[in-house]
């Protein structure tokens, strides 16, 4: 029997014997990969959310600072000159550990407050405050930088927010831990329920549960609307769009005259999903 026969004799390679080789050599692109992946589901090798688990570790691998950071107009920032009386509360509100300490502008970060460091500084008595005195050194990273590499390198320094700068070394956001662990879970998750839920569930005669990234074109499709793709993919690309931010869950806004929309999930960066209500047949 030729070597590149497999045992059946059939001369072609089984599914085994195809994905261990994608695993021992480089497989061409990733969508070869999850090919693969999606095979070995088929077989019985991986049950839906190992592949689920799988398919969004792939794409996070290629996800940047960019897809996760908090924008600079959404940043809580502390100005260097702020006395302790002006910080607290902003601190306090907040209910942030770590704070951007600015100068003139969101420019020129001079360092990062760490909450607990205003604790130490009460528990040693206290004294003249100085705000220089607290802060620790900013870790600059390019909105290019891969998520799992920054994962990797905050877990080897212990510093656990960085501050984003663009091309031309201006200020772009910032990112934290727990945005990267956020962000990272919420792919895996949204391969998941991508796989599980439609992108469109009726709720009611006129009322549905739209996924935000549903196409335009295939929303227009469903309802028989002439919403514009122009600027946008995704009704939720739309509706940030019109609201001018992200907006906050029970949030309303009307597309065309016709759809009603109330956010039902969103994070600090993006609407996850949306009830709408059809208030006139086309």
């Amino acid at each position: 029997m030729s070597e590149d026969q497999s045992s059946n004799g059939s001369g072609r390679k089984t599914w085994l014997e195809r994905i261990t080789h994608a695993f021992s050599n480089e497989p061409r692109d990733r969508e070869e990969l999850k090919n693969l992946l999606k095979e070995s589901l088929q077989n019985g090798v991986l049950d839906a959310d190992a592949l689920a688990m799988m398919e969004g570790a792939i794409e996070v691998s290629e996800m940047q600072v960019r897809d996760a950071m908090i924008p600079r107009s959404q940043m809580v920032v502390i100005p260097r000159d702020g006395s302790l009386v002006e910080i607290l509360p902003q601190i306090l509100e907040s209910g942030h550990s770590r704070f951007p300490v600015i100068g003139e502008d969101r420019d020129e970060v001079e360092g990062i407050l760490l909450a607990k460091d205003l604790l130490r500084f009460f528990a040693e008595g206290g004294g003249e405050f100085h705000l220089t005195e607290v802060i620790r050194p900013a870790v600059l990273i390019p909105e290019s930088k891969r998520l799992n590499i920054l994962l990797r390198d905050f877990k080897a320094s212990r510093n656990h927010m960085a501050i984003v700068v663009d091309e031309y070394g201006g200020v772009s956001g910032l990112i934290t831990i727990e945005d990267v662990l956020e962000e990272i879970v919420g792919e895996i998750d949204d391969e998941h329920d991508e796989e599980e839920e439609a992108l469109v569930a009726a709720l009611g005669e006129t009322r549905f549960r739209v996924k935000a990234l549903m196409p335009i074109d295939e929303f227009n499709e469903a309802f028989g609307a002439s919403l514009s793709d122009e600027d946008y993919d995704t009704v939720g690309g739309l509706l940030l769009a019109e609201f001018g931010r992200v907006p906050e869950r029970g949030e309303m806004v009307t597309l065309d005259g016709r759809f009603e929309f109330q956010v039902t999930a969103s994070d600090n960066r993006r609407i996850i999903a949306c009830e709408m209500n059809v208030l006139s047949p086309g």
